[in-house]
């Protein structure tokens, strides 16, 4: 280093910069080398769960537990990460974005794990559609659905918790829902 300057520069740079240019490149250099080292630092830090782990799922090439009762081929594609099958048809008003479900689900693992139900629960899970307040597989898979409907969802990880996962959910998983719509304001 001559003149303080940090290595990335050249000795054919400092020897045409005056010593002040020098020292304000030298302190600009290191207050980016400090930004740097504390971004990268940063970046570092928190949870692993951050990064990107293996490859998304594919619900059509995925093998599914027999319990599962999933048939990949009769169901709707709604789209490469998105697959529905009504069990039942509801008779009430038709699920449209912005209107408030109140809903009964199981969800599965494609190995049939159960991660998460609300189903004989005192009350029923509520959100609104299409506000991004549940995972956008459920936002997308549930549109169309009638009060008093049943239906199967498969949701790919591209859809639902990612290569993050989530809890008891791991990375790139692909997801089976059975879902009940109960209510509907």
């Amino acid at each position: 280093m001559r003149f303080g300057l940090p290595r990335f520069f050249s000795s054919a740079v400092a020897d045409t910069l005056p010593i002040s240019a020098a020292r304000s490149h030298t302190r600009r250099a290191r207050a980016s080398v400090a930004a740097l080292s504390i971004a990268l630092t940063a970046a570092g830090c928190g949870e692993s769960s951050t990064a990107v782990v293996g490859t998304p799922s594919v619900p059509a090439t995925d093998t599914y537990a027999a319990s599962l009762s999933v048939n990949i081929v009769a169901m709707t594609k709604k789209n490469d990460n998105l697959y529905i099958q009504d069990l039942v048809v509801g008779g009430g008003a038709e699920v449209v974005a912005g209107r408030l479900l109140g809903m009964t689900y199981t969800g599965w693992l494609t190995n049939a794990t159960q991660f998460d139900s609300n189903v004989g629960s005192a009350s029923n899970y509520s959100f609104t559609i299409g506000r991004g307040e549940v995972i956008p597989g459920w936002d997308q898979g549930i549109i169309g659905m009638r009060v008093g409907g049943r239906r199967r969802i498969v949701i790919g990880s591209a859809l639902g918790y990612g290569s993050r996962g989530s809890g008891p959910i791991p990375p790139n998983a692909t997801l089976v829902f059975v879902v009940e719509l109960k209510t509907l304001q």
